[in-house]
């Protein structure tokens, strides 16, 4: 359990972690200060509720502009925490929360939260064996969701949907469980290259935890008139826990806008529109304002994470931003834990940044030993960070894998020089496309149920604007023909089952697999495959 003690340079009357001085001076200071109880929808809701009902929290452009206020959004929480208790919803349950950017998403989660409960973020390109797997393994029986989704929980064995605004809610205060730091909060699923996906389970100190590398990323959020947005949906946790929560628990208005597309001239409406200062943009967004030669003048903070985004890009960006982006890193398990910072220190070419304040970052060898000067290695988390994951959800075994003694290994390969960490690749095969991350084995898993399919393997094919394409590789059944008709099939098939961001984009059909003796697909030889038809 991480201990708490004094943090170094709180700014005054903020309610951010760090303030300006050199990077030195604020990671060498830098203690966790985590006290005895925590329960974050104190964090990001109540607290700021009870010292300024009236600040905005939320703006939301979707249709007419309206504007949520903490105290506003702390009774939207309030009554749907009492309608969930009446619904026998308490301490350790997990409910699902299965909505777009808007006031509700965040209510959802902050009333879960009151409850001591545990909160499942899903995506809304979700479909039902993508929700039925998550939801089944976490033992959901509640999904808090809008309209349009209430079809498809239906579905969904032993699932109710929740749709807050056709329900008559109480009225009443809910004060937050007395949790501590360590009891689970969040569930958040994340991709791997075998089996079904695993669920990230993190305590109430996951916030804390993500405070400092949100605050640096963005040259110290927190500044007067900043404006917080992102595309990214708020289910994947670069929008959750990157933008949404630390940017109410910062006291930061965020806009909330669901694009049905990402367009450049969506995004300027955007930006204008909701008054954004400060973006989180993924690598995709950004490489498509850059092919249609956009600049965006007016901001003061661009970060970008989940895929490196190389010298081409950033100079193209101080270009369009009159700015420099700052690139962070992290994942799922343990996010936020380097970060480039335009205001403390230059950029290097080829590093996404350095160790934010509170995190240990070492590339380890096989024996768990920090290799020397430039060499590549593991890249590893020290333990003892508070946005750490508490273990994966009933995987004891797959959770003492995740760690090397006092390392928690990422699955990445990189190089720490001078305090600068480079990122080589992925040690695993997880696809990673337009800053998703995309489980092969659970595209394959769906493909394998059409009547065409005999085998299959997926891989991520090169691409230059969403870095991977998935790309499937199927053996099909005797007397069936590879058509493209049936390879748009094939396609529509994982659209209709899992999500419309993970499936093939290509599809070929080979008379056979590479295969292992033991009749495991050698992904490397689709992937070298793959490559050389990318570079022809």
């Amino acid at each position: 359990m991480l201990t708490a003690s004094a943090l170094t340079g709180r700014r005054e009357g903020v309610a951010g972690m760090l303030t300006r001085a050199p990077y030195d001076t604020l990671y060498q200071g830098f203690r966790w200060q985590v006290p005895e109880r925590l329960n974050m929808a104190a964090q990001v809701c109540d607290d700021w509720a009870e010292k300024d009902p009236e600040r905005v929290a939320i703006i939301d452009l979707t249709g007419k502009r309206q504007e949520t206020s903490y105290g506003a959004l702390r009774e939207m929480a309030d009554a749907l925490a009492l309608h969930l208790e009446a619904q026998g919803i308490g301490r350790g349950d997990r409910v699902g929360v299965l909505r777009s950017q808007d006031a509700w998403c965040a209510a959802a989660h902050v009333a879960i939260w009151k409850l001591g409960a545990v909160s499942i973020p899903l995506f809304k390109l979700f479909q039902l064996d993508a929700l039925s797997t998550r939801l089944g393994d976490a033992g959901a029986r509640i999904v808090i969701s809008d309209a349009e989704a209430v079809d498809l929980l239906q579905q969904v064995p032993g699932v109710a949907a929740l749709v807050p605004e056709e329900v008559d809610l109480p009225k009443g205060r809910m004060a937050p469980a007395a949790t501590g730091p360590e009891d689970a909060a969040v569930l958040i699923y994340t991709s791997g290259t075998t089996g079904s996906p695993k669920g990230a389970l993190h305590g109430h100190r996951m916030l804390l935890g993500h405070l400092p590398g949100v605050e640096i990323s963005h040259d110290f959020l927190g500044q007067p008139g900043d404006c917080l947005w992102t595309p990214a949906d708020w289910a994947w946790i670069g929008g959750l826990f990157d933008v949404l929560m630390p940017g109410l628990a910062l006291g930061v208005p965020v806009v909330a806008a669901r694009l049905p597309k990402f367009t450049p001239e969506a995004c300027a409406r955007v930006l204008r529109d909701g008054g954004v200062r400060n973006v989180f943009f993924p690598p995709t967004a950004l490489r498509m304002l850059k092919a249609e030669g956009c600049a965006v003048p007016g901001l003061r903070s661009v970060a970008s994470g989940g895929e490196p985004l190389g010298a081409e890009m950033l100079d193209w960006g101080r270009r369009a931003f009159g700015l420099t982006i700052n690139e962070f890193y992290g994942q799922t398990e343990c996010n936020m834990v380097a970060s480039s910072c335009g205001t403390l220190f230059a950029p290097r070419a080829g590093a996404i940044g350095r160790a934010v304040p509170g995190f240990e970052i070492g590339v380890i060898d096989a024996q768990g030993q920090e290799v020397a000067g430039a060499e590549e290695g593991d890249i590893a988390i020290r333990r003892g960070a508070a946005s750490m994951m508490l273990g994966y959800w009933n995987r004891p075994e797959a959770t003492a894998e995740k760690f090397r003694g006092d390392w928690m290994l990422t699955g990445d390969r990189g190089v720490l020089e001078d305090g600068y960490l480079r990122f080589v690749g992925r040690e695993d095969d997880v696809i990673t496309s337009a800053g998703y991350r995309i489980a092969p084995a659970e595209i394959e898993d769906c493909l394998l149920t059409h009547e065409a399919v005999a085998t299959v393997g997926v891989i991520g094919k090169p691409c230059a604007l969403r870095t991977q394409i998935v790309k499937a590789y199927v053996v099909l059944k005797p007397g069936v023909t590879g058509t493209e008709e049936l390879a748009r099939a094939l396609q529509a098939h994982v659209k209709a089952r899992l999500a419309g961001h993970c499936y093939p984009r290509e599809v070929a059909f080979l008379e056979a697999l590479p295969m292992t003796v033991t009749g495991k697909v050698i992904r490397r030889e689709l992937k070298a495959r793959a490559a050389g038809e990318a570079a022809s």
